[in-house]
C-alpha cells in the first residue's frame, strides 16, 4: 500500500525527516481516520509539504495504534516517542481531546523526483491519502 502524508511547512517537518531527526510520523485524530489501522510494515509513505510536490519517500518499519486516548496517555506517548516525532511534551495541551493516534516508524528515507498528485475524490483538505499504487494519483504532464 502507498500513502501520501501532507505536512505543515511552518513546522519544517520535511527537512527533519530528510535529516533523520524525525524518524516517526504521527497522526492524532478525534475520530478514526486513515492511516489508523490501515498502514502496515512494508508500506511506502510519500511526503510533501502543503501546496508543494511530493519530494520524499520512506518505508514503514513499524506502525503503532492507540485509541481511547486521554490526556495522561498523550503525555506518555510524547514522553516515550516525542523526540523521534519532533513534538515536545509542552505540545500535549494541543492534543487534548484527540482519541486516536497512529505512529509510523520510518526507514530508508530518500528524495524522489518531485511529482504532483491528483487529490480529486479524497477531499481538498485531506492530510493523508492511502492508495493501492502511487501511480494511480500521480499527475502526468504531457509535453505539447
Amino acid at each position: 500500500m502507498d500513502h501520501i502524508a501532507i505536512l505543515s511547512k511552518k513546522r519544517d517537518l520535511l527537512r527533519r525527516i530528510i535529516s533523520g531527526e524525525k524518524t516517526i510520523e504521527s497522526r492524532w485524530y478525534t475520530s478514526r481516520k486513515t492511516p489508523y489501522r490501515i498502514i502496515a510494515e512494508g508500506d511506502t509513505v510519500y511526503f510533501k509539504d502543503s501546496g508543494e510536490p511530493v519530494t520524499v519517500k520512506a518505508h514503514v518499519s513499524k506502525a503503532m495504534f492507540f485509541d481511547g486516548l486521554d490526556d495522561e496517555m498523550v503525555v506518555e506517548i510524547l514522553q516515550k516517542y516525542g523526540g523521534k516525532i519532533c513534538i515536545p511534551i509542552s505540545f500535549a495541551p494541543q492534543l487534548s481531546g484527540k482519541r486516536y493516534c497512529t505512529l509510523v516508524f520510518l526507514e530508508g528515507v530518500e528524495r524522489v523526483e518531485p511529482f504532483e498528485i491528483d487529490k480529486k475524490g479524497f477531499g481538498m483538505m485531506a492530510a493523508w491519502i492511502t492508495v493501492p499504487d502511487i501511480d494511480k494519483i500521480k499527475k502526468i504532464y504531457q509535453l505539447r
